[in-house]
C-alpha cells in the first residue's frame, strides 16, 4: 500500500491577500444587492402644494343672531389648522345678556390646538346651547374657508 502523500504549502501573505480578496468581493455583493433591491415603503415625497391645502389662509367670518343683536363670529386659518376664534361687535350688553360667550369662545381657542375637526370639540353641560351656536357658526366661516 503505497500512498502519495501530497504537502500544499501555502505562503502566509498569499492566504491573507486571498482572505482580503474574498471579504471584498463579499461585501461587493451586498452592496449590489442591496443597491438594486427594489424597496416596498418607498414613497413619493410628502412636498406640501396649495391642491394640499385644506383651507384657503386669511380671516373668514360669520354672523351669529343673539335676540335683537348680531355677532359676528372670526375664524383665522392658515392652510392646514384653525388658529383662533374671536367674537366681533360684542358690547357690553351682550355679554350682560349671554355670560357664557366669553368662556366659551376661549374653552374653543384652548382646544383648536389639540383637535384636528371642529366636530371633536368637547363643551361643558352648562354651556353647551351656546357652544352649539358657536360650532355652527365656526362651520359657515369654514365653508368659505375652503379652497
Amino acid at each position: 500500500m503505497s500512498s502519495n502523500t501530497k504537502v500544499v504549502v501555502f505562503k502566509a501573505k498569499e492566504l491573507l491577500y486571498t482572505g482580503i480578496f474574498l471579504l471584498l468581493g463579499i461585501i461587493l455583493i451586498l452592496l449590489l444587492i442591496f443597491m438594486f433591491l427594489p424597496k416596498d415603503n418607498e414613497k413619493e415625497p410628502a412636498v406640501s402644494t396649495e391642491t394640499d391645502a385644506v383651507y384657503v389662509p386669511g380671516v373668514y367670518t360669520s354672523s351669529v343672531q343673539l335676540g335683537e343683536n348680531t355677532l359676528d363670529v372670526q375664524v383665522t386659518v392658515d392652510s392646514q389648522n384653525i388658529k383662533s376664534v374671536n367674537i366681533e361687535q360684542l358690547d357690553d350688553s351682550v355679554k350682560t345678556m349671554y355670560p357664557l360667550i366669553e368662556p366659551s369662545i376661549a374653552s374653543i381657542n384652548e382646544q383648536l390646538s389639540k383637535i384636528s375637526s371642529i366636530d371633536e370639540l368637547t363643551f361643558e353641560d352648562e354651556s353647551q346651547y351656546t357652544n352649539t351656536i358657536l360650532k355652527q357658526a365656526i362651520k359657515n366661516a369654514l365653508k368659505k374657508a375652503e379652497p
